[in-house]
Formats: C-alpha cells, structure tokens, sequence
C-alpha cells in the first residue's frame, strides 16, 4: 500500500533532493492540484444542486397534474350523483302527483 505524504512533506522532500527550485516547483504544481480539486468538486456540487432542482420541478409537476386529474374526477362523480339525485326527486314528485291509481 502506498504511503500519502501531505503537500508539506513534499515541499520539504523536493527542498532537500532537488533544491530550491525544485521546491517552489512543487508548492506551485501542489496549489494548482488542489485549486483544481476545489473547482471541480465546486463545479460537481453546482450540477448536482441543478440536477434535484430539475427533479424538483419535475415532481412539481406530477402532483399538480395528478391533483388536477383527481379534482377533474371528483367533480365528475359529483356532477353523476347529483344527477341521479334529481332524477330521482323527479321520480317521488310524478309518484306523489299522481297518486295511486292501483
């Protein structure tokens, strides 16, 4: 298995193999490592919030289509029960004018 080093370790490595330049080599070629990590995960964190924020709205609108449908539904049933409702008071109201003729 491989042993990590911190960037300071290497600085000092390179200083006592190579020198001085060998060293601000180093350190420079370090910060430009981790400045890239830092805006790529920047960047990954950036499309992720993207990314949910689409499946947010996505969502959205599934349930208000779906709350839609379910409203256009029991306004139906509603509208059919409130026919048959009449109907049948107009039913009882011919029963009752007519009377029994039997």
């Amino acid at each position: 298995m491989t042993e990590r080093t911190s960037l300071l370790q290497e600085v000092g490595q390179a200083f006592r193999d190579n020198g001085m330049t060998a060293a601000i080599t180093a350190l420079v070629g370090g910060s430009l490592a981790i400045a890239a990590t830092v805006t790529r995960k920047a960047f990954t964190n950036e499309a992720m919030l993207e990314r949910l924020d689409r499946e947010l709205h996505l969502e959205r609108e599934r349930t208000d289509k779906q709350r839609a449908d379910d409203r256009k539904a029991d306004a139906d049933r509603l509208e059919r029960i409130e026919t048959d409702i009449r109907a049948m008071r107009d039913v009882m109201f011919e029963a009752f004018q007519r009377g029994r003729t039997d």
